[in-house]
């Protein structure tokens, strides 16, 4: 099968992840929990895969890398653990349903409120963020990347034009390992990171960092191996957000991945820019077919059939081209209203960085044939 649903999980992973994964379950012991030789092993793996990526991402330190199963779990405590009644948040209609989610449930208790900015021209403008901040305004919550159509705001802009006081969360989980994001340099105050997708790790490898300004409360308790005699969750972090085991397998992958990524990361931009260029070309040019992107570094491709409905469509390439896309809403229902889309969405392509223009031809010449 030709695998172009990277954007969902990346189908590839680099001989370092696999070969972690695997030396983690020849011995794989508590890391945190106990003082023996291989509990301390295990935890110093952990603590340098927290240091990696505050290097990587321009972080506050290990402490302010907080280790989750994934950029949702990582998105809910950001929102869930900072809003307090009466807060305003800023989204946008760019947002996947992780971000969403959990502000309409809070908007819908009655907790906040929320002010969710438009696409202009069919683009995302860092005015129009901007323009919709209140005197209570707590939170902007911005992807850096769309994962429908690839469109990557300009956060370093929206901080800029932002009042101080309200504080910026990013869902890296497009953009993560194939963008050059910064907490430091674009002025986030906490940025959610998906580690199977653009970082290369195995699936259940998240991660939220933490500015120093950014302190959420817990909205998980339990064991830490930390203060065991405290019933309340420790006062430090990264503790007072990890509750229970962590997922080591997952963890040494997403130390493997962010190394093969921070290696790799501009040449790989540079293949899925080319890649989405390509098939943009090609698109203009079938009759039938209608692209919703412009290249971009995630290698983010979504199209539409004049007739097909795009969940056909992508069962059709699967069924009899061999070609693995996704198709519907791609849990990002208020880019599909903006796009004109809903409620039939569209076919979404993704490519990894390992791959190539054959790629892009196979899927060209499917959907010739398809007309």
């Amino acid at each position: 099968m030709i695998y172009l649903d990277n954007a969902a999980t990346g189908g590839f992973k680099p001989a370092s992840v696999q070969n972690a994964v695997l030396a983690s379950m020849k011995a794989c012991a508590n890391p945190g929990r106990s003082g023996h030789k291989l509990s301390l092993a295990c935890a110093e793996r952990i603590l340098a895969c927290r240091n990696l990526l505050s290097d990587l991402f321009g972080g506050y330190g290990y402490e302010r890398v907080i280790f989750t199963k994934n950029c949702t779990e990582a998105l809910n405590i950001a929102l869930l653990g900072t809003l307090n009644e009466g807060d305003h948040v800023i989204t946008t209609c760019l947002e996947h349903n992780s971000v969403l989610r959990p502000l309409f449930a809070l908007q819908k208790a009655g907790r906040i409120s929320l002010s969710v900015a438009p696409l202009r021209d069919g683009k995302l403008r860092a005015e129009d963020i901007v323009s919709l901040a209140r005197s209570n305004t707590a939170l902007a919550v911005v992807t850096t990347a769309s994962n429908v159509t690839g469109e990557c705001p300009d956060l370093k802009r929206i901080r800029a034009l932002l009042p101080e006081r309200v504080r910026l969360v990013a869902d890296g989980a497009q953009g993560g390992g194939h963008l050059a994001l910064s907490l430091r340099d674009m002025g986030l105050d906490a940025l959610a990171l998906a580690g199977h997708k653009g970082l290369h790790a195995i699936q259940g490898a998240g991660a939220l960092l933490l500015s120093e300004r950014f302190s959420p409360r817990p909205v998980l308790y339990g064991g830490t191996g930390s203060e065991s005699f405290n019933p309340d969750m420790p006062e430090f972090y990264p503790d007072r957000l990890e509750s229970g085991t962590l997922s080591y397998p997952a963890i040494v992958s997403l130390f493997e991945g962010a190394l093969f990524a921070r290696t790799h990361r501009e040449r790989g931009a540079e293949t899925l820019r080319s890649l989405t260029s390509l098939l943009r070309k090609a698109l203009d040019g079938l009759p039938n077919y209608r692209a919703y992107f412009s290249p971009n570094d995630c290698g983010i491709a979504a199209f539409a059939h004049k007739c097909i409905p795009s969940e056909e469509l992508a069962g059709i390439l699967s069924e009899r081209f061999g070609i693995a896309v996704r198709g519907g809403l791609h849990c990002a229902p208020l880019v599909h209203r903006a796009l004109g889309t809903f409620p039939d969405g569209l076919v979404r392509a993704s490519f990894s960085s390992f791959q190539s223009k054959k790629e892009v031809d196979a899927l060209v010449s499917a959907l010739a044939r398809i007309g």
